[in-house]
């Protein structure tokens, strides 16, 4: 793996530990001698995640829309930044740019691009690992929302093994890097 694809939230006010943890998570993307690609912005984990791997002296790619391309949005000091026509095509470069994908903390946006990428892999687009750095145990309540969709048979057993939880950032990149899709992915599609 060359490059990481972070989706988190840009909110501010959040309770410090997620900051931190996102800050740590860039650092450990630029010390694995990775690219870190995100959204951009410089405020919330969207801002520290960007921070700790330029701190760390990482390569840092933000990809975002016009209409998010503003001063007090965007973050000024990346190594790129990219502008695509708009959001859907700024998840598509991102997605792209990424060999691995992962969600920190955040709200809608980072819901709908955690989901989209798992549905890409479910479906054939890609076949990169996808992962959740789980500060503060945040995304306990969705994992159990997701092993509830599982039980229902909403789910195939194959496709609940595709998104990996870890705690810390480092635990999470290793993770990563050995995780191997399960097979009989296709039979969904293929209704085998």
């Amino acid at each position: 793996m060359k490059s990481i694809t972070v989706y988190c939230g840009s909110a501010e006010g959040v309770h410090s530990e997620y900051l931190e943890g996102a800050f740590a998570m860039g650092q450990a993307v630029a010390r694995a001698g990775m690219a870190l690609i995100y959204g951009a912005g410089k405020t919330g984990l969207m801002g520290a995640v960007a921070d700790g791997a330029l701190a760390a002296g990482g390569e840092v790619i933000g990809v975002i829309p016009p209409g998010l391309n503003t001063p007090r949005l965007a973050h000024a000091g990346l190594t790129r930044l990219e502008v695509t026509p708009d959001i859907h095509a700024r998840k598509a470069r991102m997605s792209e740019l990424g060999d691995a994908l992962i969600a920190l903390p955040g709200g809608f946006g980072t819901f709908d691009e955690l989901f989209e990428a798992l549905t890409w892999v479910q479906i054939g687009i890609h076949q990169k690992p996808v992962g959740l750095l789980n500060l503060r145990s945040y995304f306990d309540p969705l994992l159990k929302m997701i092993d509830h969709a599982a039980a229902e048979k909403f789910i195939y057993p194959e496709h609940r093994q595709l998104l990996c939880c870890e705690n810390t950032p480092e635990t999470l990149l290793t993770t990563l890097k050995t995780l191997r899709l399960p097979k009989d992915l296709a039979r969904w599609v293929n209704r085998d």
